[in-house]
């Protein structure tokens, strides 16, 4: 079943093939509606100037300025074109996808309570695994937005400060334990003054729409640097985004309630709806060699314990300013049981259980020339939309990103 159908309509950005600049589209079936031509076509009557300008644009930013009522009204008319067979559409094969929007800011956060477990359980214990104010707020930490690229771009293997045994002084050198992160992360419009917190009753006026998200980690790196302030080179150095953004009231059929949450949240965490989307995530592993990929992980975005309401609630009850463009991404997503865990170092525990390839080869953490696919849909009473695909390949350290 396709995964675009009527009542998908993402938007995304794209270069034709045959060239031109960027342009918004809204992916349909096999094909891509240009935006830009509908608007010059005088397809959207009635329309604001603001909005046809922000249709015209070639990133999403302005139009996730505008706010929900707008994104509802073009959504509208898009499947009303769509549907009358207005617009030609362009073959979904035949256009080249970029960064939907330009990204200013970017956070991580840490919202899956088995992973968050997974990972304490290694470091610290049984009776240490989370911390103490995990079940009391989100965590978070602030990301680099330069390094984020789009599904289909390569990266090189990053190199930084290793200390492989603790007795000894740390060595520079390419990672050695590089690592998937399996996320969905949500884009922000139209964001909130400086100083002014974004209530949880407003905050899902707030997304935009949804991507899979992969969050490439070098877990060696990570190891050695994040004491005492966290993350830095370890995460840094590249985060793929899938290149359609899903819309919010897409997946309005498919919300349900997440974990329960014990304690109950302070007042300024507590949702008047559940927050929980039920949108089904794989992870394909193609190992360089190998004759084609394998399935090593299969989870949902509902296990997470934290929801995107509880994460912009939380983001800015101190004041700080979201903007039109900013990313957001859930941290890994992993379940309840070994299959559905979001990343290598939870599949191989710590590289102590390898995942066996068909060849006989091993994995423990990713090799060069290893291709991660992501894929997430939704299913519900004959109903499927889906969110395609965002995919990566590793490259050798100082190997060139654009061969």
């Amino acid at each position: 079943m396709n995964p675009f159908p009527i009542e998908n309509l993402p938007f995304g950005v794209f270069c034709p093939a045959t060239g031109g600049d960027p342009r918004i589209g809204v992916a349909f079936g096999d094909g891509v509606l240009d935006v830009r031509a509908a608007v010059g076509a005088a397809l959207f009557p009635g329309s604001a100037p603001t909005l046809a300008a922000a249709l015209s644009a070639p990133v999403l930013n302005p139009l996730m300025a505008l706010g929900r009522p707008a994104w509802r009204e073009a959504r509208g008319r898009i499947g009303e074109i769509l549907l009358a067979g207005k617009a030609p559409l362009l073959p979904l094969r035949g256009v080249r996808m970029l960064l939907p929007a330009t990204i200013g800011d970017y956070t991580d956060f840490y919202s899956s309570r088995e992973h968050a477990t997974n990972v304490g359980i290694m470091f610290r214990g049984v009776e240490n695994a989370l911390m103490p104010n995990w079940r009391w707020l989100p965590v978070g930490y602030h990301g680099r937005a330069s390094s984020i690229v789009v599904s289909g771009t390569g990266f090189r293997r990053p190199s930084g400060q290793l200390c492989p045994d603790e007795t000894l002084p740390p060595v520079f050198g390419p990672s050695r334990l590089l690592d998937f992160e399996l996320e969905v992360g949500f884009f922000v419009g139209p964001g909130n003054p400086l100083g002014e917190p974004i209530p949880i009753e407003r905050a899902e006026e707030h997304i935009f729409g949804l991507v899979l998200v992969n969050d490439w980690s070098a877990r060696d790196i990570q190891k050695w640097e994040y004491q005492p302030l966290g993350p830095f080179l370890g995460k840094s150095f590249a985060t793929s985004i899938s290149p359609w953004v899903v819309p919010l009231d897409a997946l309005e059929p498919f919300r349900c309630a997440g974990p329960v949450q014990e304690p109950e949240p302070l007042p300024y965490l507590r949702a008047p709806v559940p927050g929980a989307f039920d949108i089904e995530l794989g992870v394909d592993l193609d190992a360089a060699g190998e004759s084609g990929p394998v399935t090593v992980c299969r989870s949902n975005f509902r296990h997470l314990y934290w929801s995107m309401a509880q994460q912009i609630a939380h983001h800015t009850v101190n004041g700080c300013n979201l903007r039109p463009g900013d990313l957001l991404a859930s941290g890994t997503i992993s379940g309840p049981t070994p299959d559905s865990y979001g990343s290598l170092l939870e599949i191989t525990w710590r590289g102590t259980k390898p995942i066996r390839l068909p060849s006989g080869a091993e994995r423990k953490f990713l090799a060069d020339g290893d291709r991660i696919t992501m894929s997430g849909s939704c299913a519900r009473d004959g109903l499927r939309l889906g969110f395609g695909e965002v995919t990566g390949r590793v490259l050798p350290a100082g190997a060139d990103p654009a061969s």
